[in-house]
């Protein structure tokens, strides 16, 4: 008999060699009909697996991070189950679920496009209807290579495998190379959707041939999945680019592609940001730098850019040197914190610095403000001694999480860890930093994920993950431990008994970059930004043009003494034309201006979104707004 560890801590005797679903389903009764896999010693794995030794067992729902992968990677091979049907000379690349569904990528023998799509949804519900059980086996090298002799790509996969045997999926007339875990049967595969076709290069080199990429999703239920559906509709209202035009907030110039204009909103939105972002840093103990855009190829050797960055670099040549223009911050910051002797007593000391930065992106990859060739990066350097780590670095955690609360932007952590290979710095080094990383998650009250491998070369960094108002993740916040420029940079600092010692040294970005943070918050508010932050707070509109104007410039100048952002609309058009426009335009608060307001020396505001009117004091109106300005104090 086998003792089983279930999730509850009960623990549980089986006979070995009994399947974790047949386990399932006489400890765990009717809910085992949703799950999709289990996770037997930490590791997931099929619901047909025998269990021939201790250990501990639990089931693993769509729900979860896990059972939505799962899910979405089975829906994957049912995808590619289909395609083998109705195109029995497709080659198959890859298939992997991500982060809200799957991708599979297809060598096809004609081309298809996004009206295809229907024709292969009905075959792959035709599979879902027959129920095809899923069997996982394994076979060695050879013989796997032998059963895809006919598919390139898939050879190519089975000869990277460093294992001796290749985990084999099937399911009836279609067998695919895998890991796994996939779900017991085809049949629980009901409910997907397959979203759109694009190009991409196999194993993502532009050497190799463009495959056909088809994206999909799949959710447990119908309801899941159409809500989804209904949230990526939303999504594309709620595009930026279209909105930053409706608002005039920013444009792009077919002579800078990838290199966006400000417009006068988009600059109002854009150092409002800015002015909060100083406001916060100032509070938490931050002095601001600045350097310079260009600096000399000597520097960006020393920093080693040159070598491991150069094809994305722009480079010019001043006085027979070479120059380039930044594409990060940091060799600057280590010239400033190298232009004095430092010492202990001045540590933790934070230097933040919006850096304009460029960096050289392929033309197909821009796209409006999320991808571009000049952001500002929002950058701090701060040095310390190694047992200020865990404090500090739990200091702009909650930093960050005062920040991204403002704008209602949950988050989570990850902690990525040294990389397997490619590294600097001794092991034990590493060790104690990924430690003081986690100690700080825990001091700052966070959980956190681990990414085992995914550190930089240089060292451990925490991740922080946004979710939108769409449900969409943002990676935005990052705070990296650096081994590698303070010792390049020959950094020093005097130590409490006198001798010169290194500093730790931490890289740490809140937004990000500016300007993929307000396309960030452009979609997440739908243009309708919170009152302190609207490029235009206050809408003076008129009913009379000629009798209404003059109060109307008065109410504007008490407004803007209070510093409030107003404007007035004195155009030639109907009442009901200039409100309407106001609601489109997302101005938080429309003013109508007639006799009553005039001989009453007050206002009647309307709030974006709402079709109530109220009738208050210049005052009352006044104090409103600057309520809103003083929330984030």
């Amino acid at each position: 008999m086998l003792q089983i560890a279930l999730k509850d801590g009960s623990v549980k005797e089986i006979e070995s060699g009994k399947k974790i679903i047949e386990v399932a389903k006489e400890f765990f009764g009717p809910s085992v009909k949703k799950c999709v896999c289990a996770k037997w010693n930490g590791k997931l794995v099929d619901l047909k697996m025998p269990l021939e030794e201790n250990g501990t067992l639990e089931l693993i729902f769509p729900d979860s991070e896990e059972g939505f992968g799962v899910l979405n990677h089975s829906c994957a091979h049912l995808l590619a189950h289909a395609i083998s049907r109705l195109y029995p000379e497709a080659g198959f690349g890859v298939g992997p679920a991500i982060e809200e569904g799957f991708y599979y990528d297809f060598s096809l023998p004609v081309q298809i496009t996004n009206d295809d799509l229907g024709k292969i949804e009905e075959e792959m519900k035709k599979i879902v209807k027959e129920n095809i059980p899923i069997e996982h086996y394994f076979l060695s090298k050879e013989e796997a290579k032998k059963r895809f002799s006919q598919d390139p790509f898939k050879k190519e996969l089975i000869d990277a495998i460093e294992d001796d045997s290749v985990g084999i999926y099937e399911q009836k007339d279609y067998k695919d190379v895998c890991r796994g875990p996939h779900v017991i049967s085809t049949g629980v595969l009901k409910h997907f959707k397959l979203l759109n076709i694009a190009g991409a290069y196999w194993r993502g080199n532009s050497d190799n041939e463009m495959l056909t990429r088809i994206y999909g999703t799949c959710f447990a239920t119908e309801e899941e999945l159409k809500n989804h559906l209904a949230n990526l509709e939303e999504r594309k209202a709620r595009d930026h680019r279209r909105l930053g035009k409706d608002l005039e907030l920013f444009m792009i110039s077919e002579y800078g592609p990838g290199f966006p204009f400000w417009l006068p909103k988009g600059m109002t939105l854009k150092n409002t940001l800015t002015n909060f972002w100083m406001n916060e840093h100032i509070k938490a103990g931050y002095q601001f730098i600045q350097t310079p855009i260009m600096l000399n190829r000597e520097l960006w050797e020393v920093s080693g850019h040159w070598y491991n960055y150069k094809e994305n670099m722009y480079t010019s040549t001043i006085d027979e040197h070479e120059f380039a223009i930044k594409p990060m911050n940091c060799p600057g910051g280590m010239l400033v914190y190298k232009n004095t002797i430092h010492s202990y007593k001045e540590f933790p000391l934070r230097l933040g610095e919006l850096g304009l930065v460029h960096r050289h992106e392929a033309s197909g990859a821009l796209s409006g403000l999320f991808r571009v060739r000049t952001f500002t990066q929002d950058d701090a350097h701060i040095f310390m001694t190694e047992d200020q780590i865990s404090d500090e670095i739990a200091n702009i955690i909650l930093l960050y999480k005062r920040v991204y609360s403002i704008f209602n932007l949950k988050f989570h952590i990850e902690l990525s860890t040294r990389p397997e290979n490619k590294y600097i710095g001794e092991i034990a080094v590493w060790d104690r930093s990924e430690k003081a990383l986690a100690e700080a998650c825990q001091k700052a009250g966070f959980d956190y994920k681990i990414n085992p491998g995914d550190g930089a070369f240089y060292g451990p960094k925490l991740d922080f993950k946004l979710r939108d108002s769409m449900n969409r993740i943002w990676q935005c916040g990052t705070i990296q431990l650096d081994m590698n420029l303070p010792e390049r940079f020959d950094l020093t600092y005097v130590a409490e008994d006198g001798s010169r010692k290194r500093p730790v040294m931490v890289h740490r970005a809140l937004f990000g970059s500016f300007e993929r943070f307000i396309g960030i918050l452009i979609e997440h508010y739908a243009g309708a930004f919170p009152c302190w932050l609207a490029p235009v707070q206050v809408r003076l509109i008129p009913v009379n043009n000629d009798l209404h104007k003059e109060y109307c410039e008065e109410l504007k100048q008490k407004l803007m003494e209070k510093s409030i952002r107003v404007e007035t609309d004195y155009r030639d058009e109907k009442l009901g034309y200039k409100i309407r426009d106001a609601q489109t335009k997302k101005i938080p608060y429309s003013l109508v201006i007639g006799d009553h307001e005039q001989q009453h020396r007050q206002v009647t505001y309307r709030p974006y979104g709402k079709t109530e009117q109220i009738t208050v004091s210049i005052e009352e109106f006044t104090e409103l707004i600057l309520k809103h300005n003083r929330e984030l104090n």
